[in-house]
């Protein structure tokens, strides 16, 4: 049996995927300088690295709306994270765009939120404000934490011991705008963006549902 190698998986990105893709092997490269791996494409290192860091496992207790204490079927800040990375999977295949990188993406956008979801984040902005002397209700006390930002520190600065997990630049331009008002520059960060809107949307009112604080009949046509 022959092993696909890291360059075999290179050339099948360019004889597969659409000219609009990002490419593994075309990338501008890390920060920092690393021996590639003889298996795995860069895209899919990065995937690799977030997926076995301390803050992608906090993700199984950080609330997405609802507290997993109420029910085990309430979706956590991790159930989310692995539904926005398989729906933006299957929207790069449809697409011919690169798994590999929105995979990596969506693993890693939400690595800086809070708890308590988005309640947690406006509290977090509030304390700030206070320490800062800023109007906890002004938009400049919104603007101090956002979690975008937070999920491209995490990864650039916090984890491996202060030193960061050194990814690819398309895969943290895709952490960073995923949300906001700036489009990331692959075609494959902005499906994350867009999978990430379809999972809350669906998975909230899931929940809503379940939790009996909304019915089927109330959501608008």
């Amino acid at each position: 049996m022959r092993i696909v190698t890291r360059g075999d998986q290179q050339f099948r990105e360019h004889e597969l995927l659409s000219p609009d893709a990002a490419f593994s092997d075309e990338s501008d490269g890390r920060d920092r300088s690393s021996d590639p791996d003889f298996l795995r494409n860069d895209f899919q290192r990065d995937r690799d690295k977030i997926l076995h860091t301390k803050s992608f496992r906090r993700l199984s207790h950080k609330t997405q709306v609802f507290l997993a204490a109420e029910g085990d079927h309430f979706r956590t800040r991790l159930t989310h994270t692995l539904e926005v990375s398989q729906i933006a999977r299957t929207i790069a295949r449809a697409l011919g765009l690169n798994e590999d990188l929105a995979e990596a993406i969506s693993l890693g956008h939400d690595l800086g939120h809070t708890p308590f979801g988005h309640t947690g984040e406006d509290a977090l902005c509030r304390a700030i404000a206070r320490v800062r002397g800023v109007d906890p209700e002004s938009p400049e006390a919104a603007a101090l934490y956002r979690h975008n930002e937070q999920s491209l520190r995490v990864v650039e600065t916090i984890e491996n011991g202060g030193r960061g997990l050194n990814l690819m630049p398309e895969v943290r331009d895709g952490i960073l705008c995923h949300t906001g008002p700036v489009r990331a520059e692959t075609l494959e960060g902005r499906i994350v963006a867009v999978a990430d809107r379809i999972a809350y949307v669906n998975h909230d009112i899931d929940d809503a549902i379940r939790a009996g604080v909304l019915r089927e009949g109330d959501l608008p046509p």
